[in-house]
């Protein structure tokens, strides 16, 4: 199966993936909105043997399949900063010793 792939112009790695190309109609409207607008990206084979990079081909399907679409969020990004503060606590106290 061939799928659309549109990327959202408001929320940065939020992905929508559609039966068809322009085939929004599945999607509620309150979404379409939250999304912003939609813009193409590629058609994708979710029946190939490519992978997605951030989804599960066969959940996106089973998804358009049941809801006539797949909605990908963005992936939780984790603090840098904070991480790196909690990596060199150790290594800031020994060299201030």
């Amino acid at each position: 199966m061939i799928c659309a792939i549109y990327k959202s112009n408001k929320k940065a790695g939020m992905y929508l993936y559609l039966a068809k190309r322009n085939a929004f109609d599945p999607v509620p409207e309150t979404l379409q909105q939250a999304f912003g607008k939609p813009i193409f990206v590629m058609l994708f084979n979710l029946k190939g043997e490519k992978q997605l990079v951030n989804a599960n081909k066969e959940e996106v399907l089973n998804n358009i399949i049941e809801n006539g679409f797949y909605l990908q969020m963005p992936k939780y990004e984790e603090n840098l900063f904070e991480n790196w503060l909690k990596n060199n606590k150790k290594t800031t106290a020994l060299h201030n010793s």
